[in-house]
């Protein structure tokens, strides 16, 4: 694996929006006790930016704000707010003891957006969306300003508001495809356009969401056009079908370094235990076969996996697990195993099988197998192993 030259890669920034965007999903709501909870994981982790939450939304919201800022005075907080005073200054009052604070400021900007929600001008979301990142500069030094439906918004008129926000003092500006919509070739030379309009006067983020399972591969497109924040999720929680996933966006730029020049600041030994306590505090985990964090993710059932990555790991692993915070790969067995690893099983078990022992456990072992939905436990297998051994003593008196 190729190792990353810090000297001649760039640094992408992540903002993790877990406590925020991840909470606004049903099942996934958080209280103030749960949100510090998490927030300092996230904190281990090494988040760059962490955004707690919505003051506006509820007392709640502004309570876990107000909580994390006097908590963790090291980290860098992120408080939302849509384009308005009354939302600014709320943000602001919650994020009052940070350190340091990030206001982050929003508001649509697409058609159709601007027609059946907003029910305004182009021209009058402009003046807003620099008006409100112009008060939020009153109060705090660092203000993003999100283009809420970037990915469907005109390019013409997504450059222009980009660069109002900008002259009006946003340091941050963040492109989301907020409904999903946006495919990676499309997304990426979107943003392209938006960083190459802007120089270096800000950064260009993106927040993608996951409706059509695109939300890590448009996130990767996006930073090779020049974004260099990603807004991500542990677990890729967030609202309908979730968000780009943090662990899996910040591996992709760790394991294939030999093409991405980029790298992040997090710890990527917390992954998995960032993972596990989030699905303990919310309604549900991730998936068995999610990425770097399911129970599956680093499991091999099939009899040729086994054999090879019980020769060779890197056969089948193109992650160390212990890099992401999992002890160790593990082999399940089932009826699809092979008999290398229940040889390996058999081993690990205590138990050092002839040719012939290792043979009968082997069909033994398919025989119930075959005719199981789910893989055999240790001491379902110990007791095959024992009940060979009887009957090959019944043979013998």
């Amino acid at each position: 694996m190729a190792l990353i030259d810090i000297t001649m890669s760039e640094r992408v920034y992540i903002f993790d929006t877990t406590l925020r965007d991840g909470e606004q999903a049903p099942g996934c709501s958080m209280d103030v006790p749960e949100k510090l909870k998490m927030a300092r994981k996230l904190v281990d982790l090494g988040v760059d930016i962490l955004e707690a939450g919505f003051p506006i939304a509820s007392e709640g919201d502004y309570a876990a704000v107000d909580a994390i800022s006097r908590e963790f005075p090291l980290a860098q907080v992120a408080g939302l707010a849509r384009a308005c005073r009354k939302d600014v200054e709320h943000a602001a009052k919650a994020l009052q003891f940070a350190k340091r604070p990030r206001i982050h400021t929003f508001i649509a900007t697409s058609d159709i957006h601007l027609q059946h929600k907003l029910h305004k001008t182009r021209q009058q979301v402009l003046d807003e969306a620099a008006a409100a990142v112009e008060l939020a500069r009153s109060y705090v030094d660092d203000v993003e300003f999100s283009a809420e439906d970037g990915a469907r918004t005109d390019p013409d008129y997504l450059e222009q508001i980009s660069n109002a926000v900008v002259s009006a003092g946003a340091r941050t500006v963040n492109i989301p495809d907020t409904v999903g919509y946006s495919i990676p070739s499309e997304f990426g030379a979107l943003i392209g356009r938006i960083v190459k309009s802007l120089g270096d006067r800000a950064i260009v983020s993106i927040h993608c969401h996951d409706d059509l399972g695109l939300a890590v591969a448009n996130s990767v497109a996006a930073v090779q056009a020049g974004a260099r924040q990603v807004e991500c999720t542990i677990n890729g929680i967030g609202e309908r079908a979730g968000n780009c996933s943090l662990e899996e966006i910040v591996m992709i730029l760790k394991t294939r370094a030999d093409i991405f020049p980029f790298f992040t600041g997090i710890n990527a030994e917390h992954l998995y235990s960032a993972s596990q306590l989030l699905a303990s505090l919310i309604t549900f985990g991730p998936q068995p076969n999610k990425a770097i964090v399911g129970i599956n993710a680093f499991a091999h059932e099939a009899g040729i996996h086994q054999d090879g990555y019980l020769k060779e790991k890197s056969t089948y692993e193109i992650i160390d697990p212990r890099s992401v915070g999992v002890p160790e790969g593990k082999l399940v067995l089932g009826k699809h195993s092979g008999r290398h690893a229940l040889s390996q099983r058999a081993a690990d078990l205590g138990f050092e099988l002839t040719r012939e022992e290792l043979d009968d456990l082997y069909q033994r072992f398919i025989s119930v197998a075959d005719h199981r939905k789910k893989g055999l436990m240790d001491m379902e297998i110990i007791q095959l192993i024992h009940a060979g051994q009887d009957a090959r003593q019944a043979v013998a008196d």
